[in-house]
């Protein structure tokens, strides 16, 4: 019975450890724990300091210094209902805002700032922009506001320009 004892001791402990990489972020797998000992997410991937954490609704891109450790592993001092209203209301700003700049005679640019053309119309969740070369069409969701406040479609003038290519009735014979 000690033994039991000792090895679930022990690969409880090994489990915590193994949860965090040798400069103290979590590792991608691990199980983040909430203030309360709950569930938040698993951690998806690292990079440049941000640790990407699945909540099961929303991929949260969180500061590798926000996390802690507990008995458990990982923690953070916020929970995963936080987190998602927290996104939540963040992607909705960005939706409002993105719509209120989508309209007939709007400036677009590309997503490496290039001038792209105008907004010819908006129908419903259908784009039409007027290019250089004719009128392309696009999709609401292809659209956002970048933070100098400029409407932007979320593709390189090379997609988009290749996009619009392929969508040309063919004029062979």
């Amino acid at each position: 019975m000690k033994f039991m004892k000792f090895a679930a001791a022990t690969a409880l402990a090994l489990s915590s450890v193994s949860a965090f990489a040798a400069d103290g972020e979590p590792v991608v797998g691990a199980t983040i724990y909430g203030p309360e000992g709950n569930v938040v997410g698993t951690v998806e991937s690292i990079a440049d300091g941000i640790v990407t954490v699945d909540t099961g609704k929303h991929k949260a891109p969180l500061p590798a210094d926000v996390f802690g450790t507990s008995d458990k592993g990982p923690t953070i001092t916020v929970t995963q209902a936080q987190i998602n209203a927290m996104l939540d209301e963040q992607i909705a700003a960005a939706t409002a805002q993105r719509d209120a700049a989508l309209v007939p005679g709007a400036m677009v640019h590309t997503a490496g700032d290039l001038m792209l053309g105008t907004v010819e119309t908006v129908e419903g969740d259908d784009v039409v922009v007027k290019i250089e070369t004719g009128p392309v069409a696009m999709k609401r969701e292809h659209f956002a506001v970048n933070p100098a406040g400029t409407l932007i479609a979320l593709f390189t003038m090379e997609q988009i320009q290749a996009a619009a290519g392929s969508a040309q009735p063919s004029t062979a014979s």
